[in-house]
């Protein structure tokens, strides 16, 4: 009676969305009238197939069976039939977050996190992780780290594909700082298209090179509690200048503790020359090879916060640009 209830519950709601759609968009493709609409009936969706798939496979003649054919078809499913053709009605979202350094990234990256219900990862943390949980790939790639190598692209790949599958990313996640290079990018449409999805969104936040170096040399950073400061467009209180105009470093101090502020040795001129001729020589075929798709979109990230996040918006909601 569960999995009949939760289908006719269901039902009525999916053919009530499904009514408001278009005449003319394909008669099995169901569309809502907003995405919050849809996402109301994420746990229902869930439920519903969780419970329907243990009942096909034990009671396929039943009257819950027999039910479940309006959204799952013939009743000799099995679950594996019934989660694939719900991931036909709900694929999966999985985004590419690129830009280069002081871009925006790490500010606009979590409210995407946030906005979508899907984690964003990183190439770094996934790392880390797999070889402190000691999984199979994690131990490959701290053995090589232990010698002194470079973890292969295949190993990233198989961290990749674990954290992939682990339940907050049912729905699809957020990749950033993967993929680097073509070959990357190829090997990941590989993997993706083994579990039977693709890359649906990539987004560039776009900033002129002066303006980066502005916003990265200005860069002053609290270590503990990683609070960012910035000398011209959000200073700590206690900041001097000398008379060039220059922050004096003893006067740069954390607002809440006193603590003095640091400058990662990466956030210079020279040091970021380099990394932005590295990002722009591996980013730009990355673009190429995913525009074809139709899912590559370019923010200017050159404005205000809102104004980013407002671009930002509109790209999520439209095709590539």
């Amino acid at each position: 009676m569960i999995c009949n209830n939760l289908l006719r519950t269901t039902s009525r709601r999916v053919v009530s969305s499904a009514k408001r759609a278009s005449s003319s968009s394909p008669r099995h493709v169901i569309k809502f009238a907003s995405d919050q609409e849809a996402r109301k009936l994420l746990p229902i969706m869930t439920a519903a197939t969780l419970v329907c798939g243990w009942g096909l496979l034990t009671a396929r003649e039943n009257e819950e069976a027999k039910s479940a054919q309006c959204l799952f078809g013939k009743t000799g499913a099995n679950a594996k039939e019934v989660e694939a053709k719900f991931a036909a009605y709900w694929p999966r979202n999985i985004m590419i977050l690129f830009g280069p350094p002081g871009a925006g990234k790490g500010t606009h990256g979590p409210k995407i996190e946030e906005l979508l219900g899907i984690p964003q990862l990183s190439t770094g943390d996934m790392l880390r992780a797999a070889v402190a949980a000691k999984t199979e790939v994690g131990l490959k790639a701290a053995a090589v780290m232990k010698a002194g190598g470079l973890v292969s692209d295949e190993i990233v790949i198989g961290i990749i594909r674990d954290r992939i599958s682990e339940p907050d990313c049912r729905f699809g996640f957020i990749l950033d700082g993967f993929p680097r290079t073509l070959v990357q990018a190829q090997a990941l449409d590989k993997m993706l298209a083994e579990e039977g999805a693709c890359v649906t969104k990539v987004v560039e936040l776009q900033v002129p090179d002066e303006v980066l170096e502005e916003r990265i040399c200005g860069r002053w950073i609290h270590k503990t509690s990683g609070r960012s400061y910035h000398v011209k467009y959000a200073p700590p209180k206690s900041m001097k200048k000398d008379g060039k105009g220059n922050p004096i470093p003893e006067s740069m101090k954390d607002d809440e503790t006193g603590d003095a502020l640091m400058q990662r040795p990466d956030d210079t001129a020279s040091a970021l020359v380099k990394r932005l001729m590295g990002y722009h020589s591996e980013t730009v075929p990355i673009l190429d090879h995913y525009k074809p798709n139709g899912v590559v979109a370019v923010v200017n990230a050159n404005q205000g916060m809102d104004g980013v996040w407002e671009e930002v918006l509109q790209s999520l909601k439209r095709g590539g640009k």
